[in-house]
């Protein structure tokens, strides 16, 4: 009868909050007092509410019993179902202010919001960068870290991320499915298709700021770029002697180590001669 005369009779004798149960206004007393009388038996966690400690524990047993009727995905709370089935309905209701986006969850238009205003509040504070989302800092943190929590089953190798694992596995199946629509070559990654496709059409985009000269690739501009800064980046450690590329190095290299390039190789006694 109290949800149809909204009496609320349990005051609290601290704040100005009133209850129309008792009940609640004994979980509201939690706040002011700080109790936290439910325990966790798996951890040391203390809990001011039964229903908190109830959530707490799906983190121990990874019970999902929320289930959605559209598909089979589980999930152990029910604001991540509701969450999930927004992706079935397609309802998209948080509009951008700044652009015509319509996003589905709120959360979703507080990230995009921030491609708009350029705020990065996620600071990394081993070297200071800052970032948009926080997915971003916790992958540039295993830079700091080296972690690399990514294993291969094939062959031990181990990466900071699991993009790079899954481009690794493919050295394993050999599959290529990035196919060249011009003639029918495959790759194994995307960015090889993308530098072979240039064959094709012939671009040169990236252009030097001091010449005139152009390149396909930015790597070969790179590159470039150390004809006109001088800088020797590659160095022996051997001999301190240094290099514009590593081919050089590589090439250097065989002066120490007194490696053939090509061993066994005969050489023609007219070339001995030229020579």
């Amino acid at each position: 009868m109290l949800t149809h005369t909204g009496e609320k009779k349990y005051e609290c004798t601290e704040c100005d909050a009133s209850f129309k149960l008792s009940s609640s206004l004994k979980r509201h007393m939690l706040t002011h007092t700080g109790e936290k009388k439910h325990a966790c038996n798996e951890c040391s966690a203390m809990f001011s509410r039964s229903g908190d400690l109830k959530r707490h524990m799906l983190t121990h047993t990874g019970e999902k019993k929320h289930a959605c009727n559209e598909c089979s995905a589980m999930f152990s709370r029910s604001g991540e179902l509701k969450r999930h089935m927004s992706t079935h309905t397609r309802e998209k209701k948080y509009e951008c202010t700044e652009c015509d986006a319509i996003l589905k969850l709120s959360s979703y238009l507080r990230r995009h919001m921030l491609t708009h205003t350029g705020e990065k509040m996620h600071l990394c504070n081993e070297c200071g960068t800052k970032f948009l989302r926080s997915g971003d800092l916790k992958q540039h943190m295993l830079t700091h870290t080296g972690e690399k929590k990514h294993a291969c089953n094939e062959c031990g190798a181990r990466f900071l991320r699991l993009c790079h694992l899954k481009q690794h596995m493919l050295t394993h199946t050999g599959e290529k499915k990035h196919a060249c629509n011009e003639c029918g070559a495959r790759f194994l990654r995307p960015g090889h298709l993308k530098q072979h496709m240039l064959t094709h059409t012939g671009e040169k985009k990236y252009e030097c700021t001091e010449c005139d000269a152009s390149f396909k690739l930015s790597s070969n501009l790179k590159q470039h770029m150390l004809t006109h800064t001088g800088e020797k980046k590659h160095a022996c450690n051997e001999c301190g002697a240094r290099f514009l590329r590593s081919v050089h190095l590589k090439r250097h290299m065989s002066t120490h180590t007194g490696k053939k390039k090509y061993p066994g190789r005969v050489i023609p006694k007219t070339l001995k001669l030229a020579i």
